[in-house]
């Protein structure tokens, strides 16, 4: 098991490499129980020349090795260990490992996603305020991105009525996107839980924010929509969601307001209307 833990975090932390490469990589060493031949691991994964020439250039590199040395002894758990969730392992390319702060017990309970338009409106606002009370009340755990508007409000509200609450960002745990988040963040891994598959010291780059989507939609069993705009990163969070056979909510708002069309237009296509904070309740009945 440790050598698998030790493959997997060097894996994980390797630059140059994709993350369809990196779980083929992974599964095939799983499979032969080979952790140390990178030159059999190589050939029979049939990996892109590219991605071959990066994987044996960096592998040993003193930049790799300084990295593993770094977050080693952060708190993390890989795609072996118990804790590690099991509905995010059924999805396409599921992070190999998961660094955190906070409490890992969270990912045993039922898990509800929010996510919405980073401008929230005073409808928005409301609407989580009316229904995170009562979510709270029957102990799901409310799992965003820590984003602003919708995604932190979620957190926020959530804290203060003393619920459980995931946050998960697109950047090494001990950095802080959008820096006007930093007490929310350090409140939720202080009471709740912060994940992200990226090592220590690791920037907000904007690719990060897509994979970061796939990571909330794979760790909920239902998502809610609160406000999105027709294109939006919560439309993709709903899209990867569907297509890890999530169930998948929406908040209906106004047809002429901008913030609406992306939940009116998911219900159409036949996600659940939200009218009341039972409707949420009846997902995890």
């Amino acid at each position: 098991m440790l050598q698998a833990r030790d493959f997997l975090l060097r894996l994980s932390l390797c630059r140059g490499l994709g993350r369809i490469s990196k779980v083929r990589l992974w599964t095939r060493a799983q499979q032969l129980r080979c952790f140390n031949d990178l030159s059999r691991l190589v050939d029979d994964c049939q990996l892109s020349r590219r991605s071959q020439t990066a994987l044996l250039n960096n592998w040993t590199s003193p930049v790799l090795d300084q990295a593993v040395q770094v977050n080693q002894d952060q708190p993390h758990i890989t795609i072996v260990d118990p804790a590690y969730p099991v509905s995010l392992k059924e999805i396409f390319c599921p992070p190999l490992v998961l660094f955190y702060a906070g409490d890992l017990a969270l990912l045993q309970r039922p898990r509800l996603g929010i996510v919405g338009a980073r401008d929230a409106s005073s409808y928005g606002v409301g609407v989580l305020r009316g229904f995170i009370p009562e979510i709270v009340k029957h102990r799901l755990v409310v799992v965003s991105g820590l984003a602003r508007g919708i995604d932190g409000l979620s957190h926020r509200i959530t804290l203060e009525h003393r619920g459980m609450t995931i946050g998960v960002i697109g950047c090494g745990i001990d950095r802080c996107y959008p820096a006007e988040n930093q007490q929310l963040q350090a409140a939720v891994a202080s009471r709740g839980l912060v994940l992200s598959e990226y090592g220590w010291g690791e920037p907000p780059l904007a690719y990060h924010f897509p994979e970061r989507n796939r990571v909330i939609a794979g760790l909920v069993q239902t998502l809610l929509v609160v406000e999105a705009k027709r294109r939006s990163g919560s439309l993709i969070t709903a899209n990867l969601a569907l297509d890890e056979n999530r169930n998948v909510c929406a908040v209906p708002g106004r047809i002429d307001t901008i913030r609406s069309l992306g939940c009116n237009e998911l219900i159409a296509a036949g996600a659940k209307p939200i009218l009341r904070a039972q409707d949420i309740i009846d997902e995890f009945a």
